[in-house]
């Protein structure tokens, strides 16, 4: 499981957790995420996270 940043304002997208509350669902891939997905805290799509090292 790996944990996704946003670059703009540092949100973090955990695979291990999920986010059930948007209907994603724990141990949910960063690949399986939908493309038009954004970012709940500053609305910026996937093409503006990056991997992290944990």
């Amino acid at each position: 499981m790996k944990k996704w940043e946003c670059v703009v304002c540092g949100f973090i997208y955990d695979e291990e957790e999920g986010l059930p509350e948007e209907g994603i669902e724990p141990g949910t891939k960063w690949e399986d995420v939908p493309e038009d997905w954004v970012c709940p805290d500053c609305g910026v799509g996937k093409e503006d996270f990056e991997m992290i090292e944990i």
